[in-house]
């Protein structure tokens, strides 16, 4: 019997918690992806309302909805829409619910997520959603919010490094896996530099000097960790169990020689 024909990888769900978290984190790999001709999707599940010290929560949530759209429009990607406040991130079974909804609905073949351990509890809390979610994928008995059937297929999901690349206790977290994003940092800059309400909240209340620069910074500090590429991204694998057979590697077979395993 001929080898039955092997399903091409076509899609990718980054999961973010607040407005700006892809483009600090993953914007670059999505890029990458972009540029092989992946469908791109994009969803944070924070609206960012607690992110400001200029505007109220409705004015900062409507503002920072549009950057999020106009940077998803950037990058090419699909944009889903948030599903509650900052700090109201928690492992919910809505929210679980609706994030299964999205998952099943877009059927991606590469989610990207936050790190499990990171300094901020709502990143934390995203990331546990976002496994839970992709795991109950395919199972018809646990109903989503809204109504989405089933889907039965391998999913890999990759955990990106933590904002800082340290944990919560200040340990600094190791990548498996490099991503080369020299050739789109300046993209990832001008996606980052889209959300335009951030810049003097975050140099107010996490005294950084400069909102791109920083991401620069840890951009280059990857870079260097990778003992290769100039800029990159790091990712982490979760555990294929109950998402794909083991030697499903969706990341690294579409990138190639701009991926490496860390040594």
């Amino acid at each position: 019997m001929p080898k039955e024909k092997e399903t091409p990888i076509k899609t990718v769900l980054a999961i973010g918690c607040h407005p700006d978290d892809i483009e600090f984190m993953m914007a670059g790999t999505l890029f990458l992806l972009k540029e092989k001709g992946l469908d791109v999707h994009y969803m944070n599940l924070a609206n960012g309302n607690c992110g400001t010290l200029e505007y109220s929560r409705e004015e900062i949530e409507i503002i920072r909805r549009k950057e999020a759209q106009t940077a998803a429009a950037f990058l090419g990607a699909t944009w889903h829409h948030d599903l509650t406040n900052d700090l109201e991130v928690v492992y919910d079974l809505d929210l679980v619910r609706k994030t299964t909804a999205v998952v099943r609905q877009v059927a991606p073949d590469i989610v990207l997520v936050p790190a499990l351990l990171d300094y901020m509890e709502d990143h934390m809390n995203t990331a546990r959603i976002a496994v839970t979610a992709t795991f109950s994928r395919g199972m018809p008995n646990f109903y989503t919010i809204p109504k989405v059937d089933a889907v039965m297929k391998e999913m890999a999901l990759y955990h990106a490094l933590p904002y800082g690349l340290h944990d919560g206790l200040s340990r600094k977290v190791e990548a498996q896996l490099f991503a080369d994003i020299t050739t789109v940092i300046d993209k990832k800059a001008e996606m980052l530099g889209m959300h335009v309400s951030q810049r003097n909240w975050l140099d107010d209340s996490q005294k950084l000097d400069s909102y791109t620069q920083t991401m620069y910074d840890m951009s280059a500090q990857v870079g260097r960790d990778s003992k290769k590429f100039k800029y990159g991204e790091g990712w982490i694998r979760h555990n294929p169990l109950g998402f794909s057979a083991p030697d499903f590697k969706p990341l690294e077979e579409v990138l190639g020689d701009l991926v490496v395993t860390a040594t």
